[in-house]
């Protein structure tokens, strides 16, 4: 018989916390070893208890649920448990196995525990391997970028991105015809993808020069760059780029 999997419920709400308890004592194989109630508590049951699989809310009075992580010396497995869908892209880059948005459902958490208990299955050796790989994928360059759009994570090919841009503290994502939201800064983007096809036109804009349709001079020394999507967006290349 299978040793069941062991659970810690981490959030700051009493009502989050029995309902997830509630749907985890209706799967099979499947135990909660502890509940914490912020992330304080929950660094210190992670360690002590050893459970195979986390539930983490993120937002968190104190400590949310990446300074959590970022505090423990071991990671075990860690599905997202949150009401908040603009953190699923962060969630992923910290190599959690799930994000579930409130409210959870019972189909959609069991789904989430049977890849827990797959990944748990697999030992150390696994573990170790996977934890090469993404070491090795954070290394790379960009080749695709994940992006979230609604509730979903999409894989953008780096050539299907026509430009980027910085808009009030946030990174969109444009393709020929669409608007994607990024995690990652515009240094960190104008860092990692290839400098040989993406250019920084402005402090808030890169461009993908294979998409680039025309240059107009503008105003001041400036030039407007018009792009290939469906808009045929301008944008300004500053006199300094």
């Amino acid at each position: 018989m299978k040793r069941a999997l062991s659970v810690l419920v981490v959030d700051d709400e009493q009502l989050a916390r029995t309902r997830l308890t509630g749907l985890i004592a209706e799967l099979d194989q499947v135990d909660v070893v502890g509940e914490a109630e912020n992330g304080i508590e929950a660094v210190e049951m992670i360690d002590r208890l050893r459970p195979d699989v986390v539930l983490l809310d993120i937002q968190m009075p104190g400590m949310n649920g990446f300074e959590v992580l970022a505090a423990l010396d071991e990671v075990p497995l860690i599905i997202f448990a949150t009401a908040y869908d603009e953190y699923a892209i962060k969630a992923f880059e910290v190599d959690s196995i799930d994000y579930l948005l409130k409210p959870i459902e019972k189909e959609r958490l069991s789904e989430a525990m049977s890849r827990a208990r797959r990944l748990a299955s697999g030992g150390r050796e696994l573990g170790r391997e996977v934890e090469k790989l993404a070491a090795l994928v954070r290394g790379r360059g960009i080749e695709r970028l994940p992006v979230l759009r609604g509730k979903r994570i999409i894989l953008l090919d780096s050539n299907d991105i026509v430009w980027i841009e910085a808009e009030e503290g946030l990174v969109f994502v444009h393709t020929g015809n669409a608007k994607f939201l990024a995690n990652l800064t515009m240094a960190e983007l104008d860092e990692r993808l290839d400098g040989a096809t993406f250019f920084r036109i402005h402090r808030s804009t890169i461009v993908n020069l294979n998409h680039i349709t025309e240059i107009v001079p503008w105003f001041s020394g400036k030039y407007r760059v018009v792009v290939d999507d469906a808009e045929h967006t301008e944008l300004t290349l500053s006199r300094g780029r």
